[in-house]
């Protein structure tokens, strides 16, 4: 591994061997997605407490302080929208030069293993990844579902890891599911977290969080069970707890009440 790429993920993954990547790319789907509607805002108050931010291009020029910023892991897959026929029909939407230009840390790209976009998604990813190399540009890629939730089992994304991997990715963005450690055990390279099934407590996400850690993932990509809660920062400094201090569940979600009751 050449010295850019190394300095690229020192500069996501901590000296612990850990992440908190924050994503904050949902409109380039959803629109105006609830409490991101203005991202500058939203995300102000979370950066002292994560180690990269997800994000597009369009929002990370326009809404985004490039004084005072975190690593950026530019998202360059897009195309497609909830009211479209097929989320699963993304292209690439944003050039490496463009991510050179932005100072990017890393790029991210969706996979959808299994839908009729299996192998246009897959391409982008590996033709990614053989541009993004000569540069030393790291890629995530994501193993997107779509609307298919159900799709969210261990045997389909350790399939989707694995083959991420097999492509060149340098990281993989996964869900949490059930038997986590088969997804993390048959994939080479580093995996981070997204959400699992719909959490109805805070408790519930400082346990599947844990659980994951503990299962081998290096950290998390998780952005709505962050900053929609009502207590976003509160939120984000427990999960840190998690990810960089080796909290349990249990003494994440005390740290999160603490933290409310101050006002966090």
């Amino acid at each position: 591994m050449d010295w850019g790429m190394k300095n690229r993920l020192a500069q996501l993954i901590q000296p612990d061997g850990h992440c908190f990547f924050l994503p904050i790319d949902h409109g380039y789907f959803q629109g105006p997605t609830r409490k991101l509607e203005k991202p500058g805002e939203t995300v102000k108050p979370l950066l002292p407490y994560c180690d990269a931010l997800f994000v597009t291009r369009g929002v990370l020029r326009s809404c985004i302080d490039p004084t005072n910023s975190k690593p950026i892991i530019l998202r360059v897959s897009g195309g497609t929208s909830m009211v479209g026929k097929d989320l699963a029909h993304e292209g690439v939407t944003t050039s490496v030069r463009e991510a050179i230009r932005l100072n990017a840390a890393a790029v991210g790209v969706s996979i959808f293993v299994g839908s009729d976009y299996e192998h246009e998604t897959l391409m982008n990813l590996a033709n990614l990844v053989n541009e993004c190399e000569d540069y030393g540009i790291p890629v995530m890629a994501v193993t997107a579902v779509g609307k298919e939730l159900e799709k969210r089992e261990a045997r389909y994304l350790a399939l989707c890891c694995r083959i991420a991997a097999e492509l060149g990715a340098r990281v993989v963005k996964t869900y949490w599911c059930e038997d986590f450690d088969k997804v993390v055990n048959g994939c080479p390279v580093p995996v981070v977290m997204a959400g699992g099934p719909k959490c109805e407590t805070e408790l519930e996400v400082f346990e599947f969080v844990y659980d994951g850690m503990q299962k081998g993932a290096i950290g998390v990509n998780l952005g709505r069970n962050v900053w929609q809660n009502d207590h976003p920062v509160a939120m984000a400094r427990a999960l840190r707890a998690i990810i960089h201090e080796n909290a349990t569940a249990k003494e994440a979600y005390d740290l999160f009440n603490s933290l409310k009751g101050s006002g966090q």
